[in-house]
Order: structure tokens, then C-alpha cells, then sequence
């Protein structure tokens, strides 16, 4: 088994790379790292990793990375003994990391799946455990952790239905890969109900609830003054200002279009689109010039930038790790990925800042948070690009409105919270020698 699916996974290396290195320089910033995918570290590195507890965490990118950072700040107290390192697939994730981590915790690119790759990589480090956020699971990582007996954890665990029709129908690949967990946190009993029929162990998982309700309580540091940033736009306190965020292909002209209309009634309206993938930008930027939005990007604003107000329409941000400060300024919110791709984008952290929320009908990343918002009243969904726009209205038009929902939407989050403390025992609880 182990030689057909390294034999398979070499030839789809091969064909897979060109497109795989084009997406990687899309993305720009690819040549910090990029010889650690291949598991090739400097020597400092390697002398501060030399003779160290290691404590491995897995986070793929930013969505990811920003739990990983948050249950670290809890869980580190708790192990001193533990050097702390977390990997990364993304440049995205790998800024993030830098962001939010101190410098003392130890950086990585997450190594390419080859056998002697992960041999090389698993040498060095040498990890006493290993936490891998969410669900990207290896083979040949996760063999070469059995084989030294090492300690593997899947927290904030969640399977979409394409994901377990996947690993079910690879069931003899992956069920001894899983009943090698030794604690797994699920975000659901569902999840859990499916965890268990892929192999995992059953006295292994518990459900925790998601992370995410927790990420979004944490407070960051404020690098951005929105406020002040649109203001010199010619955006006003008074203005109405309407968030696409984490948007996708296909959303940004229907929010541009919606907001043509309506800036007819509506002149205040402004809208703020935030693509899901900073490199779309161009691309976003051409589509609304087709249209006749005006617009400014977010790289094109310097200190002296300065716009009387009406000049412009929308601000296309095409930079990374600013959504949440934009959230912050929002008046109603619309959560990308919904509406024209499947899968859905967070809604907790617009909702964790008490704002009304509205996505379409593809929320299949958030099978149990989407129905809860919107069962309780704390966001609402729509079916496609003409619900969209008339919720919309409704929503200007109608302050009290945006304020029961983004109040109802801020009392889901603190009803689900607490996840992270759940998790962070269940790690300790399983956690070789180095507990405090």
C-alpha cells in the first residue's frame, strides 16, 4: 500500500508541479522558505531544534494559522518544558505566523509529502507531539509519526461531504491512518458520528465545539485605522458602508452591480470588497472599471491620498490581513463564497463584532453555524444575487433592523464559546512528559 501510494504520488508530483510553482509565484513572496518544503533548514534552525521537546503544530493557511495562534497563547503556560514550532503550506499562513507569533516560537514551511522527504524532516525536528489544525492529512507524514510512535492530535475537526465520501471510498488507505490519533477534537456529534465510521478511535474524540466561535475572541493588535482611512476617501461617519468579504469570483461584479442600483436611492452607500485571493485584485480592479465603479485599491492609498466626498464607490482591498479592521467599520456585511462558489466563508468574526450578516445558499464549510445564525435570527440567507440585493436594501433602510441582528449574531458567538480551553485539555491531557 505504502509503495503504490508513493509510486502514484511521485508521478502526480511531477505532472502537478508546474501548475502547483505558477500558483506559488502568483501569490508572490515564495522564495522566503522555499527550500524547507523540501526540508532543507538553515543551520541556525537546526541548532535551535537540536536536543528540544518539540511541540509540532500544523496550521495549512491563514484561516487556519489564526486558531493555531490562539490556542498556542493558552496552551503555552501550561508546557515550558515544550519548544513550540508551526508549520505552514501558504506564504499567506507564513506571513501571518510572523505577525502573530513571538519571535521564540519557531517558523516552517510544512514539508512535501515524499517519503524521504518527511524522513529528512522528521530527523531534524525530532517532535515529542504533533497538532495538525483542521483536516490535511498526509500519508507519509502521518506513517512516519506511527512508525516512532509519536503522539498526533487533529483538533477543530470537521469533514464536508465531499471530504468523507473521499476518505471513505480511500478506507483502506486512510482507516489505519486515523485509528493512530491519540485525541481528536470534533466540532460536532455529527462530525464525530463520522470521524468514528472513517476509523478514528471512539475513545479518542470528543466534541470540543468549533474554534472559531473562540477566534473571533481574542482581541489583536489594531494596525489599521479604518475610519480614518476611508474618511480620507471622502467616506464619512454618516456614510453606509457595505463589506464584501472573503469574496469570489463572480461576487464582485454582482456586489458592484447591486450597488450601482442602489447608490441610486442610497447615495451614501459605500462599498468595501475584500477578495478571498489578494493576486484576484487586478483582475476584480478590471471587472469594476468595465462597469463604471469608481474605485481606488488599497495598495494605491499613501499618506497624502485625499478624495472629496462622492468622488469614489467602492475600495478594493488587495492586500492581506485587514479584513477584520474593515469588518469593524461595516454596516452589513456579505460573506463571500456563497453565492457564486461552494463552501462559504466565515461568519463568526463579522457576527463575534455584533453586524449583520447575510451569505447565499453555498455555506457548506459551516454545516452547523450557518443554520444556527440564521435559525436564531443572527443573519440572514439569501438564494441569489436578486435576494441579495433586496436584503440588502432592507437593511439601509431599516437601522433597527441591522441592530436586533448584529445583537442576536454577537449572542450565538458567546453562547458557542469555550472551545479552545476544551481543546487545549484534551491536548495536555495526552501529551508525553512536559506538562507544568
Amino acid at each position: 500500500m505504502r509503495l503504490v501510494y508513493n509510486l502514484l504520488f511521485g508521478v502526480f508530483f511531477i505532472l502537478s508541479a508546474p501548475f502547483y510553482f505558477l500558483k506559488m509565484w502568483r501569490r508572490g513572496n515564495w522564495r522566503p522558505g522555499f527550500r524547507q518544503r523540501f526540508g532543507r533548514y538553515d543551520v541556525l534552525m537546526k541548532q535551535r531544534l537540536t536536543n528540544s521537546q518539540v511541540l509540532w503544530f500544523h496550521a495549512v493557511s491563514v484561516g487556519e494559522v489564526n486558531l493555531c495562534t490562539q490556542i498556542i497563547r493558552v496552551l503555552e503556560p501550561h508546557v515550558p518544558t515544550y519548544k513550540i514550532l508551526v508549520s505552514t503550506t501558504t506564504s499567506t499562513g507564513m506571513g501571518e505566523l510572523e505577525d502573530k507569533l513571538p519571535t521564540h516560537i519557531e517558523r516552517i514551511y510544512y514539508p512535501i509529502d515524499r517519503r524521504k522527504i518527511v524522513q529528512r524532516v522528521m530527523g531534524l525536528i525530532n517532535p515529542r507531539a504533533v497538532v495538525l489544525i483542521e483536516a490535511e492529512l498526509w500519508p507519509n507524514f502521518l506513517w512516519a509519526l506511527q512508525r516512532r510512535r509519536i503522539p498526533h492530535f487533529l483538533v477543530n475537526a470537521r469533514l464536508s461531504d465531499r471530504s468523507y465520501r473521499g476518505y471513505r471510498c480511500f478506507g483502506f488507505l486512510f482507516r489505519g491512518l486515523f485509528a493512530g490519533f491519540a485525541g481528536v477534537g470534533a466540532q460536532s456529534e455529527a462530525d464525530a458520528a463520522r470521524l468514528r465510521r472513517l476509523g478514528f478511535r471512539p475513545e479518542c474524540i470528543e466534541v470540543v465545539g468549533s474554534l472559531k466561535f473562540d477566534s473571533a475572541r481574542l482581541q489583536e493588535r489594531r494596525l489599521l485605522d479604518v475610519p480614518d482611512l476611508l474618511s480620507r476617501l471622502g467616506v464619512g461617519s454618516d456614510s453606509l458602508v457595505l463589506v464584501g468579504g472573503s469574496t469570489h469570483a463572480g461576487e464582485e461584479t454582482i456586489l458592484a452591480d447591486i450597488l450601482k442600483r442602489l447608490r441610486q436611492r442610497h447615495p451614501k452607500l459605500f462599498l468595501v470588497l475584500v477578495p478571498r485571493h489578494m493576486e484576484r485584485g487586478r483582475e476584480v480592479g478590471e471587472s469594476l472599471q468595465s462597469r463604471g465603479v469608481r474605485y481606488i485599491a488599497r495598495s494605491q492609498i499613501t499618506a497624502s491620498t485625499r478624495y472629496d466626498p462622492g468622488t469614489l464607490d467602492c475600495l478594493l482591498v488587495n492586500t492581506t490581513g485587514e479584513l477584520r479592521f474593515f469588518y469593524e467599520r461595516a454596516d452589513l456585511v456579505f460573506v463571500g463564497k456563497s453565492l457564486t462558489a461552494e463552501g462559504g466563508q466565515n461568519p463568526i468574526e463579522p457576527a463575534a463584532l455584533g453586524k449583520p450578516v447575510i451569505f447565499g445558499p453555498n455555506m457548506q464549510n459551516f454545516p452547523q453555524i450557518a443554520p444556527e445564525f440564521v435559525r436564531q435570527g443572527g443573519a440572514i440567507q439569501v438564494s441569489d444575487a436578486v435576494q441579495l440585493e433586496r436584503a440588502i436594501e432592507e437593511l439601509i433602510q431599516n437601522p433597527t433592523r441591522r441592530s436586533e441582528l448584529g445583537r442576536i449574531a454577537l449572542k450565538v458567538v458567546k453562547e458557542n464559546q469555550g472551545s479552545i480551553e476544551r481543546t487545549v485539555e484534551m491536548i495536555l491531557r495526552n501529551l508525553p512528559q512536559g506538562r507544568n
